[in-house]
């Protein structure tokens, strides 16, 4: 068995790759699944549409390559996170459509617990605010909204879980519902520091412990694969989420480690240990990893809107056809111009927090057209970036600019990641392998099964492609961040 199957579920597309036992891509499949969105704000999928896009693209990978299911030693899951689906614990169904972490529908349960004075209480055990991001009040929408189901989840008729787990369940015939301690501790339901669900929270959002699945370690024993789905049972041997898989992919072991991942939104996560260090600038406190039962924390920030930015240049403004399109006309941008671009769509992540804004433009004038929108798209991430960057040095470093490990699709982007190593005034990696989360659960896969190396081993083998180093003035780049930071203020109406 020279193999591993990484199963990558994300936002907009479901992927499975196959990785050698050198750790490099056999064959790969994708497909892409409906975004449904039935009122403002409001983000869902069909969670059916998940597993059948999953199976279908690991069938197809297996297809392409020039291996059978024989030579697959194990697989490895990461997941869009977050994400809630509650299902029918006989017949496997959705009760509900899954509600995606860019939902925002909770906003008023996350107001009202904070005039209640829960929100402490809720950083202290999880690491998390009181935001519609995360899976709690998500999961206590859904049992307030589907007649019955609070009632059928105390009997244990139907079960929680982030995608990892449902997929899981569906993989292995519903013989294993359980998840990771990276999925677990961003459901606001998990106290990171005791490693356990926590009743205190999960009886303050009414939500039946019945429901809640068993949490494992990132590099386990999850279950074995139906022998009707891939002509064979195949151990689960890795889960994280696709966050903390990045972070596990760049290799970023060890403390003061710093990655970002440029998806659909943008996430930076800073590796802390063992000690979880609580922000005073409202970045998360989470689990990077878990290992023998110790986990390993890292401070996170959280932007929503990244890529979607440039998805928003090619649906909504159609200035675009295709992705690739953005960088060169980000280049024929007039540099007389400083339009800035908040991509509050669905509301502002860290450090801001805060739901209920939405995007704005500034600095228009009557020669702005598709290229200033474009440069403009891509600047947003690179300065959402350096807020994220900013408040983890307040947090944690001593001031010193630290090498950031970049990945994801916006991160293929020259223009993008040379404005990004200009605005935080710092160097910026990216790795030869780009697909560092799904890259991330093979190796958990491949290590727990004996094919590939340890940490100290997989971390020898990180490469970098490309180093960009910051080429920009400090006086224009505080001016730039500086117009950037009063763009959102307005944007937030203060």
């Amino acid at each position: 068995m020279t193999h591993i199957l990484a199963i990558d579920q994300g936002t907009t597309s479901s992927r499975a790759i196959l990785f050698d036992s050198d750790l490099k891509i056999t064959s790969s499949a994708q497909e892409e699944f409906e975004q449904h969105y039935p009122a403002s704000g409001w983000v869902e999928h069909d969670a059916s549409d998940l597993w059948s896009s999953t199976a279908a693209v690991c069938r197809a990978a297996i297809e392409k390559s020039s291996i059978g299911p024989d030579a697959i030693k194990g697989i490895g899951i990461t997941n869009q996170r977050e994400t809630v689906v509650v299902w029918d614990k006989q017949t496997g169904q959705p009760i509900h459509r899954a509600i995606v972490w860019q939902d925002r529908r909770t906003s008023e349960i996350c107001q009202q617990l904070k005039s209640d004075g829960y929100e402490e209480q809720v950083t202290a055990k999880t690491g998390l605010l009181l935001d519609p991001y995360f899976s709690g009040t998500k999961l206590k929408w859904i049992l307030d909204h589907v007649d019955g189901s609070r009632e059928r989840a105390r009997k244990g008729e139907i079960l929680f879980g982030t995608v990892d787990t449902f997929l899981i369940w569906k993989l292995t015939g519903g013989a294993s519902h359980v998840t990771d301690a990276t999925n677990a501790s961003r459901t606001l339901l998990y106290d990171i520091h005791k490693g356990k669900w926590s009743s205190t929270i999960a009886d303050m959002l009414d939500i039946p412990m019945e429901m809640l699945p068993e949490v494992k370690d990132c590099a386990a024993d999850f279950g074995m694969t139906r022998p009707d789905l891939f002509g064979r049972e195949i151990p689960i041997l890795g889960v994280a989420g696709d966050q903390q898989a990045a972070a596990i992919g760049q290799a970023c072991f060890q403390p003061g480690m710093l990655k970002s991942t440029y998806g659909t939104g943008c996430f930076a996560l800073l590796n802390t240990g063992d000690t979880p260090v609580r922000s005073e600038n409202r970045l998360l406190t989470t689990v990077a990893y878990q290992f023998d039962g110790k986990p390993t924390y890292c401070l996170e920030g959280s932007i929503f809107i990244a890529g979607a930015v440039v998805q928003w240049l090619r649906d909504g403004l159609k200035i675009i056809r295709e992705a690739k399109e953005t960088q060169p006309l980000a280049e024929r941008a007039d540099d007389g111009q400083d339009v800035i671009l908040v991509p509050a769509f669905t509301g502002l992540g860290a450090p801001y927090w805060n739901a209920d804004c939405r995007g704005a433009i500034f600095g228009l004038t009557r020669n702005s057209g598709p290229e200033e929108f474009a440069k403009a798209a891509l600047e947003s991430v690179g300065y959402q970036t350096r807020d994220l960057l900013d408040a983890m040095q307040a947090d944690w470093s001593d001031g010193e600019a630290q090498t950031l490990r970049v990945d994801g699709g916006m991160s293929a982007s020259d223009w993008a990641m040379q404005f990004l190593s200009d605005i935080i005034g710092a160097s910026v990696d990216r790795p030869q392998v780009l697909e560092t989360t799904a890259q991330g659960v093979a190796w958990l896969a491949g290590w727990r099964a004996g094919l590939y190396p340890d940490q100290a081993g997989f971390a020898e083998r990180w490469r970098v492609d490309r180093t960009f180093k910051p080429d920009m003035d400090d006086t224009t780049r505080e001016r730039k961040f500086d117009r950037w930071q009063r763009a959102v203020q307005a944007t937030m109406g203060v």
